[in-house]
């Protein structure tokens, strides 16, 4: 007789069929389970059960890197695979000083790797270091320059080992955890004093390479490994290893702009190192600190992972180029790539890469040049790589929500929690990634999940795009939203803030009317307001694609802006579903600029169950309305 096959887990359905199988048996046929101490025994088998099965689920589930939840457990199986995780990165600064040597006899001076300077936070001060030494020869006057020195928060520490093969289990292991593994440097001290690299790929490896690994371990702290003679060079019995490397605070270290030196200056005198403590004059910053970052999560590792191995390190489709720059620069929150086959006209052998930076808004030009850069390693020869500055796509809603008194005592309580509530939709992963889509029904089923005492919503969306004028300069101008454009045939489907141009004291607005012949394109209008009423300066300003979601705006002078620096350029979107393409990424604009409105729903309170005095507001946008 064959025992009964668990398909559940649960402590109750194990017990009852350990009962099940004995009442097989025809000596515990009509036995009184309940009533008797045999209970207890099975009460302890099915618990055993229970937690061995437990157990055993859970051994198993961190046997895959979709289902393992351990760190240690993520970054060993990563590591089968070839994956890396990116280790905590410091944040770097650019600084500039000079040392008057006052006629020293120093035919070079050394700033020595380790503490440089303290650095100034909003949350505190920090140690910022170098790893390595920075030789400068002094000009005739006797002025050692030192120029855009990149500066590493965090502090400079060294380990040593000494190599004793007579240990089988022999592991170099750094004590400390939050290392910036980019700033490790290991030298091999025998008879000489051997620099080694980090290895980087397996070509031109050679026995006599002076390479090594670094691999993360537990508790975030890292192992240094080393060649086998076949594989790079394998250190002498009895030489010493020495690591040095910067343990930093990652984010935290990011918009330092004041320095205060406290490095370690000498010059060479007679075969001897003589310090320099005077004549240093004060730092300035040509680059405050940033690009600091926390170390790899372990989602991010569980993703990247095996969209890196599918790539194999090279980056020839646009989903290669998406998984291979967050892994060669961490601070990313989000990656666009898309080639120029897809845009409209065509532009063949070119990828367009647009990236969201965790901290900013934009990356700069040094940032875009180091990714361009390592890029090279795994790009394929003849495509060219193009970065372009994302372009934020603002959604604002206006939304009335309905409520029955009897269920809501405080209203402003309620407005409270619904803002707060389509404030948190707006910062998750539907939203905030490039290709990320508002969904409309999304938006509004947690609005009426709020509490139950709403009864409905009525909400409507506009987009709006922000129009950075070059004044006093003739310019044209092209403003794309990527998507469709509700095109109603009395126009006023576009409206903008006010702005002046050149030859026109008037605040001055922008409008659009379809064109009679097609729906799908139009005509810009510039127009003036008399009383309250649009006063057309010009039919012709430019013209718009309702399809596309395209305005361009012919050549003209503005000479000033209502807003600083911007003019807002609102549309009304064919769909109320907005999907941000290409380098557009969407936000959902939870500021002033949206609305909410709470009316009590005298249906549902009760209070007019006919229905006669009720009024439900608008589900569709007024186009009397000229301006923003």
């Amino acid at each position: 007789m064959s025992f009964n096959q668990f398909t559940n887990l649960d402590f109750k359905d194990i017990r009852t069929q350990i009962k099940d199988y004995l009442r097989t048996n025809s000596n515990f046929t009509d036995f009184d389970f309940e009533g008797s101490n045999f209970s207890i025994l099975i009460d302890t088998l099915a618990y055993n059960s229970y937690i061995t099965a437990y157990n055993t689920n859970m051994a198993i589930n961190e046997s895959f890197i979709d289902s393992a939840t351990l760190r240690e457990n993520v970054v060993s199986l990563a590591r089968n695979i070839g994956y890396v995780p990116r280790s905590k990165k410091a944040a770097i600064a650019k600084i500039n000083f000079d040392v008057n040597l006052n006629n020293l006899p120093a035919k070079s001076v050394k700033l020595h790797a380790g503490v440089v300077t303290l650095g100034s936070v909003e949350g505190g001060n920090y140690i910022f270091s170098i790893p390595d030494d920075i030789i400068v020869t002094p000009n005739n006057n006797g002025i050692a320059s030192f120029s855009n020195i990149e500066i590493y928060e965090g502090n400079y520490l060294k380990k040593s080992f000494i190599v004793d093969y007579s240990q089988s289990d022999a592991k170099y292991i750094l004590p400390n955890s939050n290392i910036d593994t980019s700033t490790i440097r290991v030298s091999v001290k025998s008879t000489t004093t051997d620099n080694y690299s980090l290895y980087s790929n397996i070509f031109n490896v050679s026995p006599s390479s002076k390479l090594f690994l670094v691999q993360e371990i537990n508790d975030e702290k890292y192992q240094i490994i080393f060649g086998d003679d076949i594989f790079g060079k394998k250190p002498e019995n009895g030489s010493e290893i020495i690591v040095s490397y910067i343990v930093t605070n990652g984010i935290e270290g990011n918009g330092a702009t004041n320095f205060t030196f406290s490095g370690n200056l000498s010059y060479l005198q007679s075969g001897k190192n003589k310090s320099i403590t005077s004549g240093i004059s004060l730092l300035t910053t040509t680059e405050s600190s940033e690009n600091g970052d926390d170390i790899e999560s372990v989602d991010n590792v569980k993703y990247l992972a095996p969209r890196i191995y599918a790539s194999q390190y090279r980056a020839v489709t646009a989903t290669d180029y998406i998984s291979l720059i967050p892994f060669l620069y961490g601070n990313i929150d989000s990656v666009s790539a898309y080639g120029g086959e897809e845009l409209d006209p065509p532009q063949y052998g070119k990828v367009f890469i647009t990236i969201k930076p965790k901290n900013g808004d934009f990356l700069s030009d040094t940032t875009k040049n180091f990714i361009k850069n390592n890029l090279k390693k795994y790009t394929v020869a003849g495509i060219k790589q193009e970065f372009i500055d994302l372009k934020y796509l603002y959604v604002e809603y206006n939304s009335t929500v309905s409520y029955d008194p009897s269920f809501i005592s405080n209203k402003e309580d309620l407005d409270s929690r619904i803002k707060l509530t389509i404030e948190s939709y707006s910062k998750s992963s539907d939203i905030n990634s490039f290709g990320g889509r508002l969904k409309y029904s999304k938006l509004t089923s947690i609005i009426d999940n709020v509490d139950k005492g709403i009864t409905s919503n009525i909400t409507t969306l506009k987009m709006r795009r922000n129009l950075l004028p070059s004044y006093n300069f003739i310019a044209n101008y092209e403003i794309c939203y990527g998507n469709k454009f509700h095109a109603d045939s009395e126009g006023f489907n576009i409206r903008s803030s006010s702005f002046k141009i050149d030859g026109i004291s008037e605040d001055i607005y922008i409008t659009d009317i379809p064109d009679n012949s097609s729906e799908l394109i139009g005509k810009i209008r510039f127009f003036t307001l008399d009383k309250g009423k649009p006063n057309f300066i010009n039919n012709n300003a430019g013209k718009v694609n309702y399809e596309k979601g395209e305005i361009i705006i012919y050549p003209i002078m503005i000479t000033s802006t209502s807003l600083l620096n911007k003019i807002e350029i609102e549309v009304i979107p064919e769909s109320n579903d907005i999907i941000s393409k290409e380098n557009l990424y969407i936000v959902l604009d939870t500021t002033g600029n949206s609305n909410l409105f709470l009316i009590e729903d005298i249906i549902s309170s009760g209070s007019n169950k006919s229905g006669t005095l009720y009024n439900p507001p608008s589900s569709f946008i007024d186009n009397k309305k000229y301006i923003r």
